[in-house]
């Protein structure tokens, strides 16, 4: 389509993207235990590349071993795994597709931690676990707060080394940086604590030391949270920050040096609203529980899903917040706030796939861009099938969630049987597609 506005160049201060479409941080576990990439790690980018996405932010990158979500994960954390990145960078590149590597920490949001980290508490900004799955974590010293600023702040470093396109915080979705930022998880009573100043300073102190490390011309930009709503779902926890909390947030990130905004929403996961669609827990049946042993049985996880009598309250408390927001563009409102109020390019998340809300959403000055993830891993050429004028491809993404609950478990891929016909066999030889030559026949 001529002039479509999907289709314009969106340029940040340091990097200019061939369009507005960017593949989201999706995780998998395609990398050997020691935190080095594979070649399946490279297949699976170069899918969205050849897709025609403008550019790709990685899956998690844990900045340190501590920080690591689970196992098999490509780390960023020392510069033997520069070379890795500059492989993958130079394979999406192939495609005129740029790729941004997400910087991340988990803090206490640790789902498997490997024998590493077996007994050794999460790093976090508080003592307090999560009640949901029950991991366990202990407040981070001060000297502990100034090493992990100096891991971000590396890391950056070796992705300019790599020759990526630029870095993303990972500060939503309750990993540490949210942990910080969320007054409804940081109980600390030191500079770190307390104000909304004081809980934003880690993550602007992050910003500062990674200026100080690669300059003012490599592209920077944070993914954050709009809203928290951690008791929508858990209705024992604290609320946590509100939107205009965030939105001033927001403003000192620009004014620290961040080059753009990656607008989500959630600070607990998973939440209804990250990410939005179902739940099916038969798949919770055959895959949360490498996750549910990893924590002390919070208060939900090996109740609410191991006993099928209880599922339905689950459900329901998933579901209760979905008569106030949509499944597509879950936080398109809330992120038009941060839009009006900061100067730099604002991409938003959350369940876009529908040609006629993305054009909407950026004509109409919600957002600059859309970061989109469940969508693409349906269909890796949703950008092509757009760009062909059609508003939806042939076989849409459900929202189902399949894919995010067989994450920590199985290969990532679209695991919705109906897509393929109900063909059990079809499915698992396309997930199997990213390896060469693929394991099963």
């Amino acid at each position: 389509m001529e002039n479509d506005i999907i289709f314009q160049p969106l340029a940040f201060k340091n990097l200019t993207v061939k369009n507005r479409l960017f593949r989201s941080s999706i995780s998998g576990r395609w990398d050997n235990y020691n935190g080095s990439g594979t070649q399946a790690r490279i297949n699976w980018e170069e899918k969205f590349a050849r897709g025609g996405v403008g550019a790709i932010i990685s899956s998690f990158a844990p900045v340190h071993i501590r920080g690591r979500i689970m196992p098999n994960y490509a780390m960023i954390d020392g510069d033997d795994k520069i070379p890795f990145w500059r492989k993958v960078g130079e394979k999406v590149h192939e495609y005129d597709c740029k790729f941004i590597v997400q910087l991340s920490h988990s803090g206490r949001q640790r789902d498997v931690p490997g024998v590493e980290n077996l007994m050794n508490k999460g790093l976090s900004s508080t003592g307090n676990m999560d009640t949901f799955h029950g991991l366990l974590c202990q407040a981070m010293t001060l000297g502990e707060i100034k090493q992990t600023i100096q891991h971000f702040a590396d890391s950056a470093r070796r992705a300019r080394e790599a020759g990526l396109d630029g870095v993303e915080l990972h500060a939503s979705h309750g990993y540490l940086f949210t942990q910080f930022l969320s007054s409804g998880i940081n109980d600390r009573k030191d500079e770190y604590g307390g104000s909304l100043e004081n809980r934003a300073r880690f993550l602007l102190d992050v910003i500062h030391a990674i200026r100080k490390e690669v300059g003012d011309d490599y592209h920077l930009q944070v993914k954050i949270n709009i809203v928290d709503e951690n008791n929508a779902l858990y209705p024992w926890e604290k609320w946590g920050n509100k939107p205009e909390e965030y939105v001033q947030i927001c403003k000192w990130v620009e004014e620290a040096g961040t080059d753009g905004l990656h607008v989500s929403a959630g600070s607990l996961f998973p939440h209804p609203l990250v990410p939005p669609g179902g739940f099916p827990l038969d798949e919770t049946n055959w895959w949360y529980g490498s996750m549910a042993s990893s924590g002390v049985r919070g208060y939900m996880n090996y109740t609410v899903f191991h006993f099928k009598i209880l599922r339905p309250l689950f459900l329901w408390l998933w579901n209760r917040t979905k008569k106030k927001y949509p499944i597509e563009g879950v936080s398109a409102e809330l992120c038009k706030q941060v839009k009006d109020s900061v100067t730099i390019p604002v991409l938003n998340t959350g369940g876009y796939q529908d040609g006629k809300l993305i054009r909407k959403v950026i004509s109409e000055g919600y957002c600059d861009g859309v970061a989109i993830a469940r969508p693409l891993i349906a269909n890796n050429d949703l950008p092509k099938v757009l760009e062909e004028g059609k508003d939806l491809p042939e076989k849409p993404c459900s929202f189902c969630n399949r894919c995010l609950l067989n994450a920590p478990a199985n290969p990532l891929g679209c695991y919705d049987v109906r897509r393929y016909g109900n063909d059990h066999d079809a499915m698992i030889r396309e997930v199997m597609t990213v390896y060469d030559p693929p394991p099963f026949h």
